[in-house]
């Protein structure tokens, strides 16, 4: 099954985590930038795409600088491990352990 099956919106979080620690691809940031106005009509909002997941899980304003600090731990200790780390796994784990009610 598909992590995404079912849960339009886990994508829409994961792609706001990957874009915290600065891994979004160009690609992904111009393809969440199309369906912005899709997702404002869909919840009711005016805004960019990262402000609509703000919004729909009451994040403060910071929280993107709060997922960059466990992003930069989570590589001090891989890179003290001698471990290769992939973006998209951080993201995965981080949004799972953190949003349960998203991922569910």
């Amino acid at each position: 099954m598909d992590r995404y099956d079912g849960k339009p919106f886990l994508r829409l979080l994961d792609s706001y985590v990957l874009d915290a620690i600065g891994q979004l691809t160009d690609e992904q940031r111009e393809g969440l930038a199309v369906v912005e106005p899709k997702l404002n009509a869909l919840y009711n909002s005016q805004g960019s795409w990262q402000e609509i997941v703000r919004t729909q899980m009451d994040l403060p304003p910071s929280f993107p600088d709060r997922i960059r600090k466990v992003w930069e731990g989570f590589l001090g200790a891989a890179k003290a491990q001698g471990l290769s780390v992939d973006p998209h796994e951080f993201v995965e784990r981080f949004v799972d352990e953190n949003f349960l009610e998203v991922r569910s």
